[in-house]
């Protein structure tokens, strides 16, 4: 680890709790410079939703590196993006009935959220955005604006404004105590109506501890960003890429939102590509207005491509999600039951899902200890106290009930 203390930043987290040096991966499994393998419940914070070197996307990988393609080109025409555009169009757009112009804002998700933040402000004129309680949506300043955690705003070192926070899925008209309500809060609140530009949502919020949004919710929310010509952004960036079932999160409320923001898993295989889903109409922008150097990372256009001809040519990946989900469901359900004394409270939706503690420590605890079993699972939520389960949409059965029986065994040991 000599090295890595010597020379890598102190703002390092993840190998904090998980010290090992890792060298392999295949499919759900992730194999340390010793050999022993790790189930892998994290896949990088569902940017591997397909498994680690997936064969199938590899492959394509492969050849198209082996033949000198272009592998950086800035926003020029390629024949891996017009592959990757045509492959989205088709399988994706078309059959939800969807029609957006696709921004490539650059290589990750935080500037997906900050060219969806940008453009919502240049079309509506205003500038004021509404968020929620419990919201991650990136470590730029823009995006750390709209941000919830304390611990990710305090690193701006600069005031973060222009966004509003409300409490997450709580009742819109502000009637639900405690709650300002977003009804209000346009009409009479700070957030004057002729000011907000959007609002920016997660349907299940990751990094905030697996808060599931009721559909019903997203669709009076919908509801209300029409009725007042407010922008609703969905961050799908954790969430998207079938992490819920659906390809987007979104799907199951049947609403359709002005603008979109995927990264993560939308490349496939774990490379760099972020999109910025955008009505037509508010393709405003003017040439080069918002740009960067690694918005064409012809790669992840290639695995991409394959991963949409792959996966999502029919609903057999999509039924797996949910069927396996709930497995997992009614698993950390027993789970919290077998308990007694420690309360403990399953949520999730597909395969994400969340085992939430009373605090940070125990979950931990349960943590380190899934670890030394051999199973990633990370914390998230406002204080750590959720175990955090992001297993890949391509685990088998048998791996999901080898990964849910390891973290019962450490839920039990700790508990």
């Amino acid at each position: 680890m000599g090295i890595f203390e010597d020379r890598e930043s102190a703002v390092r987290s993840y190998c904090r709790a998980w010290p090992k040096i890792f060298d392999r991966a295949a499919g759900s499994w992730l194999y340390d410079e010793d050999g022993r393998a790790y189930l892998d419940f994290f896949t990088g914070a569902s940017a591997l939703n397909y498994g680690h070197n997936n064969p199938a996307l590899k492959r394509a990988l492969l050849d198209y590196l082996a033949d000198d393609r272009v592998v950086h080109s800035l926003d020029m025409y390629t024949v891996a993006k017009s592959e990757f555009l045509t492959a989205f169009d088709g399988l994706i757009l078309q059959p939800r009935g969807l029609n957006y112009r696709v921004q490539f804002p650059g290589p990750g998700g935080t500037n997906a959220v900050e060219a969806a933040l940008k453009l919502a402000r240049k079309a509506t004129g205003r500038t004021e955005v509404i968020t929620f309680t419990g919201a991650f949506h990136g470590m730029t300043l823009g995006a750390l604006a709209v941000t919830s955690s304390s611990i990710y705003r305090n690193g701006a070192g600069v005031p973060l404004t222009h966004a509003v926070s409300v409490p997450f899925a709580c009742r819109l008209d502000g009637s639900e105590p405690g709650s300002p309500g977003i009804e209000r809060l346009v009409q009479d609140g700070g957030a004057a109506l002729d000011q907000v530009a959007a609002v920016i949502v997660e349907t299940v919020q990751g990094e905030g501890g697996i808060n599931v949004a009721p559909l019903g919710w997203l669709s009076e929310l919908a509801g209300l960003c029409r009725r007042h010509d407010i922008l609703l952004i969905v961050d799908d960036v954790q969430m998207g890429c079938g992490r819920t079932g659906p390809f987007f999160s979104f799907e199951a409320a049947g609403i359709t939102p002005d603008i979109v923001c995927l990264s993560k898993s939308i490349s496939g295989y774990g490379l760099p590509l972020a999109l910025t889903l955008i009505r037509p109409d508010l393709d405003i922008w003017k040439p080069g207005e918002h740009n960067g150097t690694f918005r064409g990372v012809n790669p992840a256009f290639v695995t991409g491509t394959a991963a949409l001809q792959v996966y999502w040519r029919d609903k057999v990946l999509e039924d797996g999600t949910l069927r396996k989900g709930q497995r997992i469901a009614a698993a950390l359900a027993a789970l919290a039951r077998s308990v007694p004394g420690t309360p403990m409270q399953p949520r999730g939706r597909g395969l994400a899902h969340g085992l939430a503690f009373e605090h940070g420590e125990l979950a931990g605890k349960v943590s380190s200890a899934a670890f030394e079993r051999g199973l990633l699972v990370e914390t998230a939520g406002p204080k750590d106290e959720v175990i955090k389960l992001l297993p890949p949409l391509t685990a088998t059965d048998a791996e999901i009930d080898q990964g849910l029986e390891l973290l019962a065994d450490a839920v039990q040991t700790v508990c």
